[in-house]
């Protein structure tokens, strides 16, 4: 039974993304997602179904292994031969190429994602019809006598999702009959377990296979499938939650987050108000009751922090397959309630989440972002590392749109402020809209070169610029419609917006009653081709405490967490709740656009500078600061 959301999703093909910072940042994860060999990708696919092997030089004199076939060109780290793990790329790849081929219809990225599933195609009948990995068989019948395997459950998880966009946004046909055949391996092989069996299996990282479980099932309606949903129903964690009991604080984050995604995709196939109750019970207990520090994050290592007490954990930092998922999470929820609460938490982590961990010059992934003094980004590199936040950054980066604007009975909702351009069927005819951001009397994060720019820094018959750096951001939405209509057009107001919005629609001022933060604002009219509507929201620089210690902040501008560029813990003077008493801007303008977010300290011998954590590569930097 399909359940009934306030918000439902606009079809991925249907919003793209403006030229731009963000775009770029798109485009180059892009490029590496293509640059990676199919025969790299599959190696370990054809090795356990018998269709390649390799010996090295075969012990003869002449033989060589420095052709682009030997060791030296492979995947390895995670992806070695020699990895329990390995494999679980190949999910991470077919899911942002699903994802990116399903926005630009780009040809090339949709001929390599097809014939990548049909050589598992051959190598699913290689191995006998169902059984489809890079590991054998034997993997799973160690974990279920007892012995440990890293994490088997988890690499299947990651290739049925990646096989499931390829089916639902990749128009592959080919990947849903792969994830039958999976499916009915792991029917067979569950068949025999009693309850306690599968309790004992699910208390070991099973990822996210309740969730492929039910979007399989959401798309056959096979009782199999429905069975699958109810074996892979982890109890202990579950009724735990519904109890209220924390169950989370020191456990492993990495494995709880995706179980939960599964209920939530449970509940959303099978209408079961249980589902439902387990993905609000952890997030009260994982958000709402636990807290996060700047950048969102209630996770250090990989693990939860205790509740409202972060301060002696500011370790290695938050880890970026978290932050992935729990913005999945919150991005369902946010469907099914329409509270823009969720839209916040997402962006939040959006900022100072996915773009704060990829290098926003090679792509690149930092699997941990820590928070506290002398921390540093160590970066994985393009082949060797392939660590499982290498796979959630190939996707998250290749997943900018989905939650910009969602849809309702009544029209459409502006959830996340990112230059873009949406086009929607409504009852037979086209809306189009159209969000573009102002870079030069407004602020505009990741902004660098444009001509928009240039224009302004060579032109003195057109009106001046801020003398200094604008504390705002101002968006412009254009609506095109082939004929008057009438509509509902929802905006969110940030959390961090100061005051009131200031809302002009074809150049009068727009007012109601609530205009808060953390709100929705509605403009329901009759639309006509070539409205116009724009949007300022004042921000402020502001401080945040360290749960679990009052005298530890973050500086945050809008949005943006900053990143204090020092090596070592340095007191700050002034008043927290003045945040211009510590600092003042710096470098506010380079060439021709804005950095936001950069500040500098007074008061100090030695000086430190704040950046966006985002533009953070490779210095070392603190977020938070003890102020006196």
């Amino acid at each position: 039974m399909a359940v009934k959301n306030m918000l439902n999703d606009i079809p991925s093909n249907e919003v793209h993304l403006l030229k731009g910072p963000l775009k770029k940042r798109f485009e180059i994860n892009k490029s590496y997602i293509m640059s990676l060999t199919n025969e790299n990708l599959l190696r370990t696919f054809y090795l356990e179904s018998g269709l390649w092997s390799y010996s090295g030089n075969g012990g003869t004199t002449s033989a060589t292994t420095t052709s682009m076939e030997g060791p030296d060109q492979w995947h390895w780290g995670w992806e070695s031969p020699t990895c329990e793990l390995r494999g679980h790329i190949m999910g991470h790849w077919l899911s942002a190429a699903a994802r990116i081929y399903s926005q630009t219809k780009d040809p090339l990225v949709k001929a390599k994602a097809d014939y990548i599933v049909s050589e598992l195609a051959r190598c699913q009948e290689a191995n006998g019809g169902e059984w489809l990995a890079a590991f054998p068989e034997t993997y799973m019948h160690r974990i279920a006598k007892g012995n440990f395997v890293w994490a088997p459950h988890y690499t299947i998880h990651k290739l049925l999702m990646g096989l499931n966009e390829m089916y639902t946004l990749g128009a592959n046909k080919t990947a849903l009959q792969l994830m039958k055949g999976i499916a009915a391996w792991f029917y067979r092989w569950t068949s025999s377990f009693t309850q306690e069996q599968m309790d004992e299996l699910l208390d070991l990282e099973t990822g996210g296979m309740l969730e492929t479980w039910a979007d399989l099932y959401g798309i056959t309606g096979d009782i199999h499938h429905l069975e699958l949903i109810r074996k892979y129903d982890r109890r202990r964690f579950f009724d735990a939650l519904l109890e209220g009991q924390d169950v989370l604080t020191n456990k492993h984050a990495n494995t709880q987050i995706p179980e939960v995604l599964g209920a939530a995709r449970a509940w959303e196939v099978t209408g079961e108000e249980r589902y439902r109750k387990v993905v609000e019970a952890f997030w009260t207990c994982a958000v709402e009751q636990r807290g996060y520090v700047a950048t969102g994050a209630g996770d250090n290592g990989e693990l939860w922090m205790p509740a409202g007490e972060m301060s002696a954990r500011l370790g290695v930092g938050q880890e970026h397959c978290c932050n992935y998922n729990m913005m999945r999470l919150a991005h369902m929820l946010l469907r099914w309630t329409g509270d823009p609460a969720y839209a916040d938490y997402w962006e939040r982590r959006f900022y100072n989440g996915v773009l704060a961990h990829q290098h926003h010059e090679t792509g690149m992934i930092s699997y941990f972002l820590g928070m506290g003094p002398g921390s540093k980004k160590n970066w994985g590199s393009r082949t060797q590392h392939f660590w499982c936040c290498h796979g959630t950054l190939m996707q998250a980066n290749a997943a900018y749109e989905q939650q910009i604007y969602l849809q309702d009975k009544a029209g459409i909702a502006i959830c996340q402020w990112l230059p873009s351009q949406m086009k929607l069927m409504v009852e037979g005819q086209q809306i189009c809209l159209r969000i573009e951001q102002e870079g030069q009397h407004g602020i505009y994060p990741l902004n660098n070169w444009s001509v928009e720019g240039m224009t302004t820094i060579t032109k003195v018959n057109i009106p001046s610029i801020p003398t200094h750096r604008p504390d705002s951001f101002i968006y412009t939405i254009t609506v095109q419609v082939e004929k008057p209509s009438v509509f509902s057009l929802k905006l969110r107001m940030p959390w961090w917006m100061v005051g009131g919005p200031k809302i002009v629609v074809n150049g009068e001022q727009f007012s109601a009653q609530n205009m808060t933060a953390m709100t929705f604002v509605e403009l329901n009219r009759e639309w006509q081709d070539g409205d116009v509507v724009s949007v300022e929201f004042k921000k402020h620089l502001v401080t945040e405490v360290l749960p679990g210690n009052s005298e530890m902040y973050a500086f945050l501008d809008g949005p943006i967490v900053l990143a204090g560029i020092t090596s070592a813990e340095r007191i700050l003077i002034g008043d927290p709740q003045n945040p211009s008493s510590i600092v003042e801007p710096d470098q506010e303008r380079n060439h021709s656009w804005w950095n936001p977010g950069y500040y500098k300290t007074k008061k100090l011998d030695h000086g430190i500078r704040f950046i966006p954590l985002y533009e953070v590569q490779d210095e070392t930097y603190s977020v938070y600061f003890p102020i006196h």
